[in-house]
């Protein structure tokens, strides 16, 4: 163990030295030393608060000097290399003080550490050096020293985030350096709780949770980005903060990162709670219903709204996984207009794809499919059909007037002749069979007009028959028919 008096004397000498002298090599040594004598628990624990204060002066002399020289003009009067390497030492020691440590947590926090150090990092990320890796070594252990200072305690998270939001969190998540956006990355979601969540959310602060956001599109490698911490455990549960980022996103891949997230969170939660807030699933369906048109433009090729296309596509997806299994969602079947906006945007995209030929016509193209391609893979639309009639189907599931709706909106006849093998659209076939029973369950008058219809396609009848119908040919007309359980 590290611990002695004379330890103890000899790093407040050199404390008390760096106050009073000029800084040198030597006194960096013995930084380094008092720095790995805090690894020790029982070394840390002993520490005394004199120490400390002595220390939290030697940071703030620091700070200062490099702060004053920079504001003299001189542009000789750069921070020293030494300054820096310091300054990250008097930051390291700081950071092996409080680990496992709530007293020596509350004791750096009480003289005042927080406030000094937070000075410190916002001057030091302005400072524009021609070798960057000094200037980042202390930013690194400064960011390092308030996480380990605010994990496990509440005032100490209550007072990083008192000091540091928005701005200089920000700051330090634009730096370009993983590290340093990795470490404030993880500060930040240490002190996250419900309250801080709705500060976000505030359109002043918003930004922040932008900047979170847009880490987890462009570097999805960081650790805590790449996991979705912040996103799935704080920023989904809170509808006020999903609909500010969502409409503060001007760029639409944020928006299809943000709708990826939702959509992972909803299948790894399974049926049960996910804790997305209702209003969330009720702002989704109305952003669906206002926006679904763009997906129409894809048809002429208009890359000017390909992203919005994408966008569309991401909410319908997150449409379908909300109304399969998932009971708290099931509100969304009397959305209101919900259910008509998809039957109609299937009859339009339907119809586009059956007048020319185009992304959204139906093909057979399996020449090269191996079963591990898919040969329309590089088409936006893929699938988009299918997942239409699987939310018609999600939306009529023992729901009455729902049902009645869709015959009413000729959707009937519209999901039989998607009944077609179609490599752009895998498993529609499956999809509309899907639609077809929820469709006709319990429901006599659509089972007649089922009956009435005449053939539009080759149907899965097997498969018809495993979901409880019987699939009958009479001159031509296709007749649908449940099968009784005592049959």
């Amino acid at each position: 163990m590290a611990d002695s008096t004379d330890d103890k004397q000899k790093i407040s000498a050199v404390l008390a030295d760096i106050l009073n002298e000029k800084q040198s090599s030597e006194h960096l040594q013995v930084l380094e030393t008092f720095t790995s004598a805090l690894k020790d628990a029982e070394y840390r624990d002993a520490v005394g608060e004199d120490v400390f204060s002595d220390l939290l002066q030697v940071l703030t002399r620091l700070s200062e000097g490099m702060q004053s020289a920079s504001e003299s003009g001189d542009d000789d009067a750069r921070p020293s290399a030494l300054q820096l390497q310091l300054a990250a030492e008097c930051f390291r020691s700081q950071r092996n003080s409080c680990v496992q440590s709530p007293r020596n947590q509350n004791l750096l926090r009480e003289l005042g550490f927080i406030g000094i150090s937070l000075k410190l990092l916002s001057f030091l990320q302005t400072l524009n050096l021609e070798t960057k890796d000094g200037l980042y070594e202390p930013l690194r252990c400064g960011i390092q020293f308030l996480g380990n200072l605010a994990v496990g305690n509440q005032m100490s998270k209550d007072e990083v985030w008192q000091l540091s939001f928005p701005d200089v969190l920000l700051q330090l998540l634009c730096i370009d350096d993983e590290k340093v956006v990795n470490y404030t990355s993880m500060v930040l979601h240490t002190c996250l709780d419900e309250a801080k969540v709705e500060d976000l959310s505030k359109p002043q602060n918003i930004k922040l949770a932008l900047k979170v956001m847009e880490l987890c599109r462009t570097q999805p490698d960081l650790d805590w980005t790449s996991s979705v911490l912040m996103a799935t455990q704080h920023f989904l549960k809170s509808s006020a903060l999903v609909e500010s980022m969502y409409s503060g996103m001007s760029h639409h891949d944020s928006r299809v990162t943000l709708l990826e997230l939702l959509l992972a969170q909803l299948r790894e939660e399974g049926s049960e709670g996910c804790g997305v807030p209702p209003s969330v699933a009720h702002f989704l369906a109305s952003s669906f219903q206002k926006g679904c048109g763009a997906v129409l433009t894809l048809a002429t090729g208009s890359a000017s709204s390909n992203e919005e296309a994408l966008t569309v596509i991401s909410l319908l997806d997150v449409l379908c996984e909300m109304t399969s299994d998932h009971k708290q969602f099931m509100f969304l079947q009397d959305h209101p207009d919900l259910l008509e906006t998809t039957v109609e945007l299937l009859e339009q995209v339907h119809a586009i794809g059956k007048a020319s030929r185009n992304i959204f016509s139906a093909t057979q193209n399996f020449s090269t499919f191996t079963g591990e391609e898919d040969p329309a893979s590089d088409s936006p639309v893929v699938s988009f059909k299918a997942h239409l009639i699987r939310l018609i189907g999600n939306l009529c599931h023992g729901n009455a007037s729902n049902q009645n709706k869709v015959r009413e909106l000729d959707g009937i006849p519209l999901i039989l002749d998607n009944c077609n093998i179609d490599s752009n659209n895998p498993f529609i076939s499956q999809w509309a069979i899907f639609a077809i029973r929820n469709l006709l369950e319990n429901n006599q008058q659509n089972q007649e007009q089922v009956a009435a219809l005449e053939r539009r396609g080759p149907v899965d009848y097997s498969a018809l028959r495993e979901l409880g119908f019987l699939v009958e040919e009479r001159d031509g007309s296709l007749l649908l028919k449940t099968v009784r359980k005592d049959s």
